[in-house]
C-alpha cells in the first residue's frame, strides 16, 4: 500500500511539471530541462522515504496526514533546490519554481487525504485487514479492542482475548489462558499480538515474544499506566533502558502559541468585518422578541482557571437561573428567536470579540459556567486539564457530538476526554478541520443544538 501510494505521488509530480510546462506554452526558456525533471524525481524519492511511513499507520487522523504532507513538501523543496543547484546548469525561474512547489503541495495533500479515504473504504469491504489477538482482558485490553473496532476502516479483526484471570472467562471471544496462546497461534492465522496485562514477569514476556517470532507474528506491548491517567507519553531511552515521559502539549511551545494567536486574530477580524450584516437584523429580532439587552454576559472559566466575561446574543427571557441552569431541549426560558439562534449557533458570534480580547480562541474547549466548573472539578478526575489552553467558540468535543446539555456525568466525562485530547494533539490543520465540521454541522442541523 505504501509503495503504491508513492508511485502515484511520482506520477502526480510529473503531471504537475508538464501541466506547468504547457501553461507556459511549452517554452523551454522559462522552464526546467529534462535533467531538472530527473533531479526533481530523484529528490522526491529521497525525501518521501522518510515521510511515507504514515501510509502504514492504520489509525491516523486527517489533520495529521495534512500536516505530514506539508512537512514533506517543505523538505522536498529544500532538497530539490539544493540538488538542482549542484547538478543542473542554469538558473530556474523563481516564479515558475514556486508555482511548481505550491501546486504540487496542493495536489499531494488532496491525494494523500483521498487515498486514505479509499484505503479505509477498501478495508470496510473486508480487505487488507490484520488479524489480532490480545493478551490481557483487563480495562486496557477492552479499551484497545474498542479503539480497534471504533472504525471498520482501520482494518482490524480481533480474534480473541487470552488471560489467566477468572473474570476474563466472561469476556466475549475469550480463547483461553496465556499458556494457550502458542497453540492458538500455530493453528490459526494471526498477524499481530498485543500484550496489555497490568503485571507480567519478564520470562512470560520473553515466551510470548518467542511465540510471535516463531510464527511470524508482530508483537506489541501496551503499557498499563493507569485507568485514570489520560495524558500522553513519549518514549525515551536511558542507555539501553526505555523510559516514558509526560509529553508537553503542543501549545506549551511559544511558536505554536504565536501561530494559533495569529490565526485567531485574522479569522476573528474577517468575521467582525462582515458581522454588521448579521448583527443588525439579529439585534432587532432579539429586541422585538422579549424585553432585555441584546447581549448576554456571563462569567465563565477560562485559561488556567481564570474567570472572564463571555458574550453571546441573548436567547432567553431575563431570568435568575441563567448562571446555574443549562439550557434544555424544550426550555421555557428560550424565545422563538433565541431557539433559532441556538440551533444555528449564531448566538455564539459575539464571542469573536472575546477572541480579539485574548480571553478565548476560535477553537478550544467550550468555556463552562463557574458553577459547573466548581461541581464537575470535584466529580471528574483531570477535569481542570481542559483549562491548560484557552477556551474556544467551537471545539473537538462539540463536533464529535458532545455539545449542549449534559444530563449524565458520563457525557461530561466524554467531553473532558475530547477536550484533553485536543490540547495534547493540537495543530493548525486540526483547527481548520474543526471549523469546517462546525459549519457543516450547523448547516446540516444538530440534535443537541438547543
Amino acid at each position: 500500500m505504501r509503495s503504491a501510494i508513492t508511485c502515484v505521488d511520482v506520477l502526480l509530480l510529473n503531471l504537475v511539471y508538464f501541466s506547468l510546462f504547457f501553461w507556459y506554452n511549452g517554452s523551454p526558456e522559462v522552464f526546467f530541462n529534462t535533467k531538472s525533471l530527473l533531479v526533481l524525481n530523484l529528490s522526491y524519492l529521497l525525501t518521501v522515504f522518510f515521510f511515507s511511513d504514515i501510509h502504514s499507520q492504520r489509525i491516523i487522523y486527517a489533520d495529521k496526514i495534512l500536516l505530514r504532507s506539508v512537512n514533506m513538501v517543505l523538505v522536498y523543496t529544500i532538497v530539490s533546490i539544493a540538488m538542482t543547484t549542484v547538478l543542473v546548469d542554469g538558473d530556474m525561474p523563481m516564479a515558475v519554481m514556486w508555482r511548481f512547489y505550491l501546486l504540487f503541495l496542493a495536489v499531494i495533500a488532496v491525494w494523500w487525504l483521498m487515498s486514505r479515504k479509499a484505503v479505509k473504504l477498501y478495508r470496510k469491504h473486508g480487505y487488507n485487514f490484520r488479524r489480532v489477538i490480545i493478551i490481557g482482558g483487563g480495562s486496557m485490553g477492552v479499551k484497545l479492542l474498542e479503539e480497534m473496532l471504533s472504525d471498520a476502516g482501520y482494518g482490524y479483526r480481533v480474534l480473541g482475548f487470552f488471560d489467566d484471570k477468572k473474570y476474563a472467562k466472561s469476556i466475549k471471544d475469550y480463547r483461553g489462558t496465556v499458556d494457550d496462546v502458542e497453540e492458538y497461534v500455530r493453528k490459526h492465522p494471526v498477524d499481530e499480538m498485543f500484550c496489555t496485562m497490568p503485571s507480567i514477569d519478564n520470562d512470560l514476556v520473553d515466551k510470548l515474544i518467542k511465540v510471535a517470532e516463531n510464527n511470524a507474528v508482530d508483537f506489541y506491548f501496551v503499557p498499563v499506566i493507569g485507568p485514570k491517567l489520560i495524558r500522553q507519553f513519549e518514549l525515551h531511552t536511558i542507555g539501553s533502558l526505555p523510559a516514558l515521559s509526560l509529553r508537553p502539549n503542543p501549545l506549551s511551545r511559544l511558536q505554536n502559541r504565536v501561530i494559533k494567536r495569529a490565526f485567531d486574530i485574522l479569522f476573528s477580524l474577517v468575521v467582525m468585518i462582515f458581522s454588521p450584516l448579521v448583527l443588525i437584523p439579529v439585534a432587532i429580532a432579539i429586541k422585538v422578541s422579549s424585553p432585555g439587552p441584546i447581549f448576554f454576559k456571563q462569567k465563565r472559566t477560562g485559561y488556567r482557571g481564570k474567570e472572564f466575561t463571555c458574550y453571546k446574543f441573548r436567547t432567553m427571557r431575563v431570568n435568575k437561573d441563567s448562571d446555574t441552569m443549562q439550557a434544555s431541549k424544550n426550555d421555557p426560558r428560550k424565545t422563538r428567536v433565541g431557539d433559532f439562534l441556538r440551533k444555528t449557533s449564531i448566538d455564539e458570534l459575539p464571542q469573536f470579540f472575546n477572541v480579539l480580547r485574548g480571553d478565548m480562541s476560535v477553537v478550544g474547549p467550550r468555556p463552562h459556567m463557574i458553577k459547573h466548573t466548581e461541581d464537575y472539578s470535584k466529580l471528574i478526575d483531570k477535569y481542570m486539564m481542559r483549562h491548560i489552553i484557552k477556551p474556544g467558540i467551537t471545539g473537538w468535543a462539540q463536533v464529535n457530538g458532545y455539545r449542549g446539555q449534559t444530563k449524565e456525568l458520563w457525557q461530561m466525562q466524554k467531553r473532558v476526554e475530547y477536550d484533553v485530547w485536543y490540547a495534547e494533539n493540537w495543530n493548525l490543520a486540526l483547527d481548520f478541520k474543526i471549523i469546517f465540521l462546525t459549519v457543516f454541522n450547523a448547516i446540516k442541523g444538530e440534535k443537541n443544538a438547543f
